[in-house]
């Protein structure tokens, strides 16, 4: 997502706006999944040297957008909800609407466990709501020795309001797991993973009023800018986190089957 490949930035209307076309567009897009409310689809090939880009949809009944908005920002609920995260923390502020946090979350055995160290950013627009990131360096978060740092090319997330009470999210990525698995394993898992990951953060959403009301219910940082107490970063500190600059850790071994069903009961 960085311009140019090299230099860190914070995204501007302009890539908030392309990042909306991709979610809504069908264009170069393939379905490989659509049922009971979401849909998924994959751009490029699933056997590609690549990782693909993977896109969800899901309507969410009886959540209204700034409630999924909240519940996609709120990292204490997100320890609620999410199972499948270790640890998640905000590391410091860029703007009032841009901050590099961290992001770690279990695989499956034998798979090491990954993390992440992304430069995050928001923009309400109307009834549209948008977060988006990808991975960068900061030399306080180096990679860690039980996890191996995956990377983020492009993530984010679009949320329409669709009538009274109602929305429609849009989960769109291409991350880099790296490790040694062949990148159409990763391309098949990740469109198994997709359709569970978004029903749980629509189950969240259904949940989050009643959590927030006995959890510090004024407080919403991406929301009132002036509750952030989080350090400066300044953008010098940064790098881009290239893939191939990462070391490739050996996970070999791994049966072809586990890989294609382990979360295929979504």
């Amino acid at each position: 997502m960085s311009r140019g490949g090299e230099m860190v930035y914070i995204p501007d209307d302009s890539d908030f706006s392309s990042f909306r076309d991709q979610c809504e567009s069908l264009e170069g897009w393939h379905c490989r999944y659509n049922k009971a409310g979401v849909t998924v689809w994959s751009q490029g090939q699933e056997e590609s040297c690549t990782v693909q880009k993977i896109k969800t949809r899901i309507s969410c009944k009886d959540v209204p957008a700034e409630t999924l908005y909240d519940v996609l920002h709120d990292t204490s609920y997100r320890k609620k909800w999410d199972s499948n995260m270790i640890e998640t923390y905000d590391i410091g502020r860029l703007t009032v609407n841009a901050d590099i946090g961290y992001y770690s979350w279990k695989c499956p055995s034998p798979l090491k466990n990954r993390d992440f160290v992304t430069l995050r950013s928001w923009l309400p627009l109307g009834n549209d709501y948008m977060i988006i990131n990808y991975s960068v360096k900061h030399p306080n978060y180096p990679p860690r020795k039980d996890f191996v740092r995956a990377v983020s090319l492009q993530t984010g997330y679009l949320i329409k309001a669709n009538g009274d009470g109602a929305c429609v999210l849009y989960y769109l990525t291409q991350v880099d797991p790296r490790g040694s698995l062949p990148k159409w394993v990763v391309n098949r898992v990740s469109q198994f993973v997709a359709p569970k990951a978004m029903k749980k953060i629509y189950k969240a959403g259904l949940k989050y009023p009643e959590w927030k009301r006995k959890h510090d219910p004024e407080y919403k940082p991406w929301v009132y800018p002036e509750q952030n107490t989080l350090p400066s970063v300044s953008l010098a500190e940064l790098s881009v986190q290239h893939a191939d600059s990462l070391e490739n850790i050996d996970e070999t071994g791994l049966p072809e089957d586990h890989l294609s069903t382990s979360d295929h009961e979504a």
